[in-house]
């Protein structure tokens, strides 16, 4: 550390040059008289500049996250300039289209974006009173959440995945095929100019980065789409700030501009374990398996930013994708997520085995949601009867398929078989389609009646008489 301070203060606007890096340490480094979540620029001995945000306050000295990462800085010869602000994102009606860095730096070789707004990076906390409840159904054209786990505009579901299961191109088919349900069978809402999406990369690899920007430039929807990467070889700091730049462009495309923005995260683990990282450079104390004890309020920091505001026509549906630890579910990062987010789709390496694409396993499935979005009105008087069918038969059918490795399938009674017919075919016509195959709503719902004329009447117990008296009796339509 040396022993004097250059200090210059020219106005109370103006930047504020110190030489006074005293101890780095992981990604975090110690500087002298910061306010808490200023900016800091680095100027390294080469003249290398980098950026950070102060952290924490302590007396006259603060710890800096630097986003580039602290690799190479000597703590004797590097300087720091002080901004005086918070981190702050151009966002403009122009970054759709293009493609940035983690830190928000353009990386397509295009020119640099001309903002129209400057806006803090942690957003603006939304007067509960003004949102407006999620109510309009997104069709995504995927039987095994249209019919059975509905999304409605606005809403926050994540997608629990695990190391090599197909989430990528179950969200690059969400992106291509969404739009919203018509009350006539002209099902699709494709205003393309109304519809963006922001997409956010952490940690991950080229090739996955490379998968999306290919699948958007090829349906040609690239130009409504804002690409934010921090790849797995980028600096680990990077990713605390990548979903939040992502989400404060999201919030100017929804709220100023008025359209309707799909935002997708990817993957949500890097970005806990980034923070992981932070919190142990940071010597706090750990919480379950070395996660910070605050883990929870900060997921819900960027998971809350969601929704639809009274007096704005646009949205945000945020679909984060998080990749669970050795496939469990209550590892923290799935587990709190699941706390703040309004239900979840399961990925399942059991059906990905079996090669059913895609692999959703519908029971631990769940859209909290719903309820609202669906029914006359909005898609069909049966839907919800439907769906609370099929869930009730395919969980029977998972009971039967268990007993039957146990007694054998001669010990089993006709019900049960009639149940284990329909569970194979649910998973082989229901479930399973092609991954360019859009299914609207009705089909949907005309298979789930195809497969529940597998069993009498009688046994179909969750669905009302009137409904089954329209419906059970209808021809499959060809």
């Amino acid at each position: 550390m040396s022993g004097s301070l250059a200090s210059t203060i020219l106005t109370p606007n103006s930047v504020e040059f110190i030489s006074c890096v005293t101890n780095i340490f992981g990604p975090a480094a110690i500087e002298q008289f910061p306010k808490y979540a200023e900016i800091v620029h680095l100027t390294l001995p080469d003249g290398t500049k980098r950026s950070g945000q102060v952290l924490e306050v302590t007396g006259s000295k603060a710890v800096v996250q630097v986003f580039e990462g602290t690799a190479g800085i000597d703590a004797k010869k590097t300087s720091c300039e002080f901004t005086g602000d918070i981190l702050r994102t151009p966002v403009s009606e122009d970054m759709l289209g293009r493609v940035f860095n983690g830190s928000g730096k353009p990386i397509d070789r295009g020119p640099a974006v001309l903002a129209e707004d400057f806006l803090d990076i942690m957003g603006q906390p939304i007067n509960p009173q003004c949102r407006i409840y999620p109510e309009e159904m997104i069709q995504t054209g995927i039987s095994a959440i249209d019919g059975m786990n509905s999304i409605a505009r606005g809403q926050k579901i994540p997608i629990f995945s695990a190391a090599g299961l197909p989430h990528n191109e179950i969200a690059a088919q969400i992106c291509r095929q969404a739009g919203l349900v018509k009350k006539s069978k002209d099902v699709m809402d494709y205003s393309a100019d109304n519809f963006a999406i922001v997409f956010a990369a952490m940690g991950v690899n080229m090739e996955t980065a490379r998968f999306f920007k290919s699948d958007f430039e090829e349906n040609g929807s690239m130009d409504n789409v804002c690409l934010f990467l921090n790849l797995a070889n980028d600096p680990t700091i990077e990713r605390i700030i990548t979903p939040r730049l992502a989400l404060t462009s999201a919030e100017y495309l929804a709220y100023q501009c008025e359209k309707h923005v799909l935002v997708i995260l990817t993957d949500m683990s890097s970005y806990a374990e980034a923070l992981r990282e932070v919190s142990a450079a940071r010597e706090e104390v750990p919480g379950r398996r070395g996660f910070p004890g605050y883990m929870y309020t900060d997921l819900a920091t960027i998971y809350e930013r969601a929704g639809r505001v009274e007096g704005r026509s646009g949205s945000i549906t945020q679909i984060p994708i998080l990749t669970m630890p050795n496939d469990d579910i209550t590892h923290p990062i799935p587990d709190l997520t699941g706390y703040i987010t309004e239900g979840q789709i399961y990925v399942d390496r059991q059906l990905h085995n079996r090669q059913i694409y895609p692999p959703i396993n519908v029971l631990p499935s769940l859209s909290r949601l719903m309820k609202s979005a669906i029914g006359e009105g909005m898609t069909r008087r049966d839907h919800s009867d439907v769906s609370n069918q099929l869930y009730a038969c395919y969980a029977i059918g998972k009971d039967v398929q268990a007993m039957k490795a146990v007694v054998g399938e001669e010990a089993l009674t006709a019900d049960d078989l009639l149940y284990l017919e329909f569970l194979t075919k649910f998973e082989k016509n229901f479930i399973s389609q092609g991954a360019y195959e859009n299914r609207s709503v009705f089909e949907t719902l005309d298979i789930g009646w195809q497969l529940m004329r597998i069993f009498p009447k009688e046994m179909l117990k969750r669905i009302p008489q009137n409904t089954l008296a329209d419906f059970y009796p209808r021809e499959a339509k060809h």
